[in-house]
């Protein structure tokens, strides 16, 4: 199976079967690149909220992970500010056998809860580390002004 087919095969499955908080496509007709949206899950600080997410496959996937950023700011501590997310299955962690409907739901998992061992984003780090009340505000109020409909 080439990479094309592999993920038109891929978004196929999603739209028959969208993960909890996730929908995905292609952008345009390039299915090496698509978009996805992620719903704040309930119970964490982004419920409300409406994610862009932007996926890169390479040309060698599924043996190399696809590159997924946030578009939509986002106050995470294994987030930065250019939207790059700090998740093991994107990196070392990768398998052939992970499907961009797992690799979502991961992210929708870290969206309710964060790793506080492997953080990007060190002042939101020091934020949880010193009071997840108030990172929750903080992330909240981001939520609020970058990601409301």
């Amino acid at each position: 199976m080439t990479a094309l087919q592999r993920i038109a095969k891929e978004l196929e499955d999603l739209a028959d079967n969208p993960p909890d908080y996730c929908s995905a496509g292609p952008v345009g007709n390039d299915l090496f690149h698509c978009q996805a949206t992620i719903m704040g899950p309930r119970n964490s600080p982004y419920e409300g909220g409406l994610f862009d997410v932007a996926i890169d496959f390479p040309k060698d996937y599924p043996f190399k992970p696809p590159r997924i950023s946030f578009k939509t700011p986002i106050y995470h501590i294994n987030i930065d500010v250019d939207g790059d997310i700090c998740l093991d299955i994107l990196g070392s962690e990768w398998s052939p056998a992970i499907s961009l409907s797992k690799v979502l739901l991961m992210i929708v998992a870290l969206l309710n809860e964060p790793n506080p061992d492997d953080p990007l984003r060190w002042e939101a780090f020091q934020e949880y580390k010193n009071g997840k009340e108030s990172y929750d505000r903080t992330a909240q109020m981001w939520t609020f002004m970058y990601a409301r409909n």
